[in-house]
């Protein structure tokens, strides 16, 4: 069997995210590279947060999806620099994080920290900016909780970072 990154990064692609099982952690940016010696790979991936609970879960959902395909030789490595940021996320999985109902993150400007408890958030469900932040922590550390005073329902944002 002849082992290519393209493929790998297809098999990863099919490893979600434990925390919000729409979105993989290749379009999370998340999988930082592939590298491929002879028969051996190692995957190579970012913590969204140096203390992320789902890391581990991770690691063994890529070790099972490539032990599964054949690849018998395969080890994870954590890489922390440089650290990740939202601005991996692609597009396509941002638009899937408004779908299931979590505010995407948008790009983060340096002055942003300035105001950013003061930031609108747009409403994932009817898009308004009437919006105001009820809880800096929504069900995980990477998210905060919002309440939309337009269309009257809570939702998350995934924080910029």
């Amino acid at each position: 069997m002849v082992i290519s990154k393209e493929h790998i990064l297809q098999l990863l692609e099919e490893v979600k995210d434990p925390e919000i099982p729409v979105i993989n952690i290749v379009e999370m940016g998340i999988v930082r590279d592939v590298q491929i010696n002879g028969s051996q790979v190692l995957v190579l991936i970012t913590p969204t947060y140096s203390g992320c609970p789902a890391m581990k879960t991770i690691e063994d959902e890529i070790l099972d999806a490539l032990y599964s395909s054949g690849i018998e030789n395969a080890s994870v490595k954590k890489t922390y620099m440089p650290a990740w940021t939202t601005d991996w996320i692609t597009e396509e999985a941002k638009q899937k994080l408004k779908d299931y109902g979590i505010a995407p993150p948008g790009k983060l400007e340096s002055d942003d920290f300035l105001g950013l408890f003061d930031k609108k958030i747009e409403c994932p469900f009817c898009k308004s900016n009437d919006t105001k932040l009820t809880s800096e922590f929504g069900s995980t550390a990477c998210k905060s909780l919002h309440y939309c005073d337009n269309c009257q329902q809570p939702f998350e944002h995934f924080k910029c970072i």
